[in-house]
This record gives C-alpha cells, structure tokens and sequence, in this order.
C-alpha cells in the first residue's frame, strides 16, 4: 500500500492548532494568569485556524505555506515565555552621535 504524501496546508494548521494549545496547557500548568487580551488572542486565533486553516488574510503577513502569521508567532512565542517565566532581554541601545554637519 503507497502512503501519500501529507497535504501541507493540513500539516500547518495541525501544528498551529498544537502550538496553541500547549502554550495555553503550559500557562495552566503553570498558574500564570495570562490578560484577557491574551486568552482572547489565543481563542480567537485557533477559531480562525480551525474555520480558515490560517489565521490570517493577507498573504504578504507569511509564508504561504504556514498557519500563522510572522507577528501572531512572534506573540504566541512571548505568551509562552511568559508561562515559562523566561525574562525578556532589555532592549538594546545604540550610542548617541553626534549628528554630522
């Protein structure tokens, strides 16, 4: 029996839909109280996966082939650093100049 490759939109939005959960079962587990801005973002983003198979509409927004916008994986990655506990880095200067006349 040949097995058929996996249809790749059905793979993002698979992984997409996991991702989604374990950083909401990471920040249960953890007892991290995430702002209602966040459980928002998480509930309405794999409403959108699970109805669309993306969660965005524009298609400059990603890679054609992915679930997930570059900022929603951006967001998604702080939520679960948050759960974690991980520290954001502090931003980095840049030295003053002098402007050049």
């Amino acid at each position: 029996m040949k097995r058929t490759p996996p249809n790749p939109r059905e793979l993002a939005k698979r992984q997409a839909l996991n991702a989604l959960r374990k950083a909401q079962r990471i920040a249960a587990r953890a007892g991290v109280e995430l702002s209602d801005w966040e459980g928002e973002f998480l509930g309405s983003v794999e409403q959108r996966v699970k109805t669309y198979g993306r969660a965005f509409g524009d298609p400059e927004k990603g890679a054609p082939g992915q679930a997930l916008s570059a900022l929603q994986v951006v967001k998604l990655k702080e939520i679960v650093g948050k759960a974690k506990g991980d520290k954001k880095p502090p931003p980095k200067r840049r030295a003053w100049r002098k402007p050049q006349p």
